[in-house]
């Protein structure tokens, strides 16, 4: 008895020793990734380290233009980051991107076409397709007896008080504008004053302004109508089966978020490895399958059950496709927006 204690002893004296060693593992190098919250499997990320011995080293940005901020400071770290369209054709024209060597990412071959050589990277010189999506309205089906298919209903005071909207100025300003039936991307001074102004008209109907935090309000029944991702919609009918979503008539927001190595970045082979290691087929079903939105990845959308393939918030059909606009960079007209912005969201 005394043998096999001093035994068990001298074992877990070993493992407290090696403990500590494993977690000074010895990587041969690694990356700096900066991307939103909760969009990558976890997972994913140890198997990446485990099969290249490269360390991930992830941040996560709230929003595009958070990570436009990080991007420009002059001590920015980041070696890969996962900005939406419009956020590339800028970083583009600033010249702040590297060029890809694509004789380092194969599996670029797995994107589908339809997602290649978009207007805000022509012949992808500079990214590689991620996710993408729409923007629209996810209702209760229980508490909204109208049908959903206008961005007019945000504005029907039957709803007053249970309408939340996103927090974002691209966004909220795009639904206004969409509302009246002007183009998204304008640089039409009065046409974004027009916008304001109904937006300003609609608050006394709205709950709240809302990030990420829209998600729970509508999966817990607070709400009956939002302002959401087609991903963040398919979690959410995912934990109730109330609940529906809608792109309306007049159009929307087709939007995509694409894998980029900015300039400042000291490990660019390393980031490549990676957005390679993203686009294999197998690691972006399993990627896709967690995070919820809709894999650029043709191969891996081969891999998935048809509860995805079929879901026409998960792949939506072409005719809604050909209703719905990319993001463009506004230039310095941005400053247009964003002063209307600044009005609106002092209304409240």
């Amino acid at each position: 008895m005394k043998k096999i204690v001093s035994l068990t002893v001298i074992v877990l004296m070993i493992a407290l020793m090696v403990l500590p060693a494993a977690g000074c593992r010895k990587y041969d190098g690694e990356i700096n990734v900066l991307n939103w919250g909760d969009y990558i499997d976890p997972l994913l990320i140890e198997m990446f380290e485990e099969e290249y011995n490269i360390k991930v080293n992830y941040t996560y940005m709230s929003s595009n233009e958070e990570m436009i901020t990080q991007l420009e400071s002059p001590d920015c770290i980041y070696d890969l980051c996962f900005p939406s369209d419009y956020v590339i054709e800028k970083l583009v024209a600033n010249d702040m991107l590297y060029e890809l060597n694509m004789d380092n990412i194969p599996n670029v071959k797995n994107v589908d076409p339809r997602f290649l050589d978009l207007s805000f990277d022509p012949g992808n010189v500079y990214s590689v397709p991620y996710m993408w999506g729409t923007v629209g309205i996810l209702y209760n089906t229980t508490l909204v007896d109208d049908e959903v298919t206008s961005w007019d209903i945000l504005w029907d005071e039957k709803y007053e008080k249970q309408i939340l909207m996103y927090d974002s100025m691209r966004d909220s300003i795009a639904v206004a504008l969409l509302k009246l039936g002007y183009d998204i991307n304008t640089r039409d001074e009065a046409e974004i004053t027009a916008a304001r102004d109904v937006l300003v008209e609609q608050w006394p109907l709205v709950k709240a302004y809302l990030g990420d935090n829209i998600k729970d309000r509508m999966i817990n029944n607070s709400a009956a109508l939002s302002v959401v991702y087609s991903g963040d919609a398919m979690y959410c009918m995912s934990e109730n089966e109330d609940l529906a979503y809608a792109v309306p008539m007049e159009g929307s927001n087709l939007w995509f978020d694409n894998m980029i190595i900015p300039k400042t970045a000291q490990h660019k082979t390393e980031a490549e490895m990676f957005i390679n290691f993203l686009c294999d087929a197998e690691v972006a079903k399993q990627n896709a399958e967690y995070i919820g939105y809709s894999t650029t990845n043709a191969a891996a959308l081969l891999l998935m059950d048809d509860e995805y393939v079929l879901d026409e918030t998960y792949n939506p059909p072409q005719e809604v496709l050909d209703r719905c606009t990319i993001f463009h960079d506004l230039g310095d007209f941005v400053n247009i927006y964003n002063d209307a912005w600044i009005y609106i969201k002092t209304q409240g």
